[in-house]
């Protein structure tokens, strides 16, 4: 499982194939820019990093046998308004070490147990009834998909920025 151990670490800290990394998207960006809105119905940078850790995280307690539920942390943040510089690199801080702890839990895991499922019954939102082996695909998928849109939610900041 070494091979998804450094997927899930290249799209978070390393040299991604799909584009840029979140440590990538991230280097650089203040509570300010994480916390602004570019469209009024697209989420933030800094929502779609507090998203991304809750599920890295949530998906990391199943792997260390908890059964699926909405993450702890909530699914997307209350607010994004009033947002400190304190309060952004936390919520950028949870998002390393929810992968950490994903690493650990996958690395940890019984790999003959990849196509066990999770929870009995399948509920797209929630994730469950599906597979481990489905399971950390899809997170893979989740983690890498939300850094692209930073990125363009990024991309659109600079653009609007004085030359």
């Amino acid at each position: 499982m070494a091979y998804l151990v450094a997927d899930i670490r290249s799209i978070v800290d390393g040299d991604a194939w799909h584009g840029p990394s979140w440590r990538v998207v991230l280097d650089g960006v203040d509570a300010e820019r994480a916390t602004r809105r570019i469209l009024p119905t697209v989420h933030t940078i800094y929502e779609l990093v507090h998203h991304t850790a809750a599920w890295a995280g949530e998906v990391a307690r199943r792997f260390r046998g908890n059964a699926p539920s909405q993450p702890a942390e909530g699914d997307f943040p209350p607010t994004t308004s009033g947002v400190s510089e304190a309060e952004w690199r936390r919520v950028v801080a949870r998002l390393n070490e929810a992968h950490q702890e994903l690493v650990a839990g996958i690395e940890q895991f019984d790999e003959a147990r990849l196509d066990e499922r999770i929870g009995t019954t399948r509920d797209a939102p929630l994730g469950s009834g599906v597979t481990y082996r489905a399971t950390i695909a899809g997170v893979l998928a989740h983690t890498a998909y939300h850094a692209g849109q930073a990125m363009m939610l990024r991309r659109a900041m600079e653009q609007d920025q004085p030359r």
